[in-house]
């Protein structure tokens, strides 16, 4: 109980503490999130600074992998050069029909020390091939491995060749199936087309090399390799596989390298890499090293899951009281929000909870005596301001004895009658049943019906003033004429149809006015004639008016209103006022002569 109690001391403090007190209780709780920042920015700090280093080490070995293969190409192009020494024999090889068989032999014989020769420049060269211009293949190998000549110019890698358009190339890693000791594993081939001297094409050097002698890899790579995961790729400049460090340190075999091709050398494999690329001199081999990033970062990852832990323990912590403290802080604002919302729309109702004796708490204070005030005004200023006006129009109305004025006009109906004025009679005769319409009394039930009558009626007089030149077509489901409609909707309508829409005497005007049922049960109604209609620019400015309506449904309109064409507004406003916001009157844009104006009313 007593520790209870000291809560609900605390708790009481908190609530009574100035609003100062409650921000400076914020700053000092602020002062964790530069810690949080700063152990952020160091981590990344950190992070980045291994990634850029990293990067620099893949960088300086990649740089260093292009100088080895600039000395390789280099020491091969001379290689292959120190053939053309003996450019004559070379270009006589494709005689081979016109010659002796001792000189064929001894042709054979100088073939064979130079190729010799050749091999014994790079001790790396396994096998050396020369097929003349005619195909014939010379060879010379310092192992037991010995090439099938038929099977050579059969392999596909050798019949583009002459496609290349290259002097000095290098093929992609491909397979040694064409050697007769038939042993699995792969080959890369360096070679050369020869020329003679005048240009003509005297034949092609190959020389078959291990993978491996292209590049060497040292202690330290593998070493590297093993621990970040580490590969370095070489392809020739058509993107076909040269090297792989992987299958060079026997982390994978050369076939499976062989088999899985150009897939090596794909620049987005879909894993987080860091990817360095270069080329060679001339551009003859590219370079491309690859370390996963996650390994990279192992280490510092560990150090991330440990600053994640304790990041998310201090964020809980602050949360925590942030929650507790925001809510003592905002709990008055809430409901002070609400209050104004509720007042927004007409209900001013003041906040009854406990206040506390802070800022805040005298600001619901204020609010609440300024709502009050509100209210006064409303019941005492507007309230009566409308039931003087109420009062006002019963006066009127009241002046205006009903059955005197139905006697009245009754009698001189008559008397119109008895001097033969028939249409002088049959105007006073719509005229009282247009005015027991529009002075029924306050409170009785008025009917889609009765505003249907009240309007036909009015359109009668129309006809006799103007020689029966508007024609009214009224489309309407039974159910819908029993509805109860608010008084004198249609009548402005119809009659701005007439004051704006007739043109003159040369055509009649025909007015429709059709009611449909929508898919929630609401009654459309669309009043449209064809009369003249109106420019754009009115419909706008006629349209901008109506939707003025919602915001100033609680504004008296000016007591000229009438003449200043504000008959639509005025239906629109008493729409809005007896159904809701939802419901509307409007102007239809249309194609055709005329014009529409449609509103919406619930079925009641």
């Amino acid at each position: 109980m007593e520790y209870k109690g000291w809560i609900r001391r605390a708790s009481l403090s908190i609530r009574n503490m100035k609003f100062q007190k409650k921000l400076m209780a914020g700053y000092l709780l602020a002062c964790v999130a530069p810690l949080l920042f700063v152990s952020v920015l160091i981590f990344r700090q950190s992070a980045t600074g291994l990634q850029d280093s990293s990067q620099e080490f893949a960088s300086l070995y990649t740089s260093q992998i292009k100088n080895s293969l600039n000395e390789f190409i280099k020491e091969y192009d001379k290689v292959t050069k120190s053939v053309l020494v003996d450019n004559e024999l070379i270009y006589q090889l494709g005689d081979e029909q016109n010659l002796k068989i001792d000189e064929i032999v001894n042709q054979r014989l100088e073939v064979q020390r130079l190729l010799m020769r050749v091999a014994l420049l790079k001790p790396e060269i396994g096998t050396v091939m020369l097929i003349s211009r005619g195909n014939s293949v010379y060879q010379y190998t310092n192992t037991k491995g010995k090439v099938n000549e038929e099977q050579l110019l059969a392999q596909e890698w050798f019949q583009g060749i002459r496609n290349l358009g290259e002097t000095l190339f290098i093929t992609g890693l491909h397979n040694r199936a064409y050697y007769e000791d038939k042993e699995s594993g792969a080959v890369v081939t360096v070679g050369r087309v020869l020329f003679s001297s005048n240009g003509a094409f005297a034949g092609i050097l190959l020389i078959d090399l291990d993978p491996f002698s292209l590049l060497q890899l040292d202690h330290e790579f593998v070493l590297a390799r093993d621990k970040y995961g580490m590969s370095v790729t070489i392809s020739n400049r058509h993107n076909e596989i040269v090297y792989h460090s992987d299958a060079a340190s026997g982390r994978l075999s050369w076939d499976h390298v062989l088999r899985r091709g150009s897939k090596y050398i794909q620049t987005d494999s879909g894993e987080d890499l860091i990817k360095l690329t270069g080329s060679t001199s001339q551009g003859e081999l590219n370079i491309k090293t690859e370390i996963p990033r996650a390994k990279l970062l192992a280490k510092i990852n560990q150090i991330k899951g440990t600053t994640v832990i304790v990041i998310l323990i201090s964020c809980l912590v602050i949360t925590l009281i942030s929650l507790g403290l925001s809510y003592t802080i905002t709990k008055p604002i809430k409901a002070l929000r609400r209050s104004m919302k509720q007042a927004e729309v007409g209900q001013y109702i003041p906040i009854e909870k406990e206040h506390t004796i802070d800022e805040i708490g005298s600001l619901v204070h204020s609010y609440n005596k300024m709502i009050t005030t509100i209210r006064t005004l409303i019941e005492d200023v507007y309230i009566a301001e409308i039931k003087q006006r109420q009062a006002k129009f019963i006066s009127l109305q009241n002046q205006i004895n009903p059955h005197m004025l139905y006697n009245t006009l009754e009698s001189i109906r008559m008397k119109a009658l008895v001097k033969d004025e028939d249409e002088i009679a049959e105007m006073i005769k719509i005229l009282a049943r247009m005015f027991r319409l529009s002075l029924g009394k306050e409170g009785q039930h008025h009917s889609i019906r009765n505003e249907l009558e009240y309007t036909t009626n009015y359109l009668h007089l129309q006809n006799i003033r103007f020689n029966n030149m508007f024609k009214l077509n009224i489309q309407m489901p039974d159910e819908m004429l029993d509805c109860s409609v608010i008084p004198l909707v249609f009548q402005p309508i119809v009659e701005n149809s007439i004051n704006h829409g007739f043109e003159d005497y040369s055509r009649s005007m025909n007015i429709d006015i059709i009611g449909v049922w929508t898919t929630d049960n609401e009654m459309l109604i669309r009043i449209t004639d064809d009369g003249i209609g109106m420019s754009m620019f009115k419909q706008v400015e006629l349209q901008v008016l109506l939707e003025g309506a919602e915001s100033n449904k609680y504004k008296l309109l000016p007591e000229d209103s009438a003449d200043q064409g504000l008959g639509l507004r005025n239906i629109a406003d008493r729409i809005k006022l007896k159904y809701g916001d939802q419901y509307y009157l409007k102007i239809v844009p249309t194609d055709k002569r005329g014009t529409m104006v449609e509103f919406l009313i619930p079925k009641t």
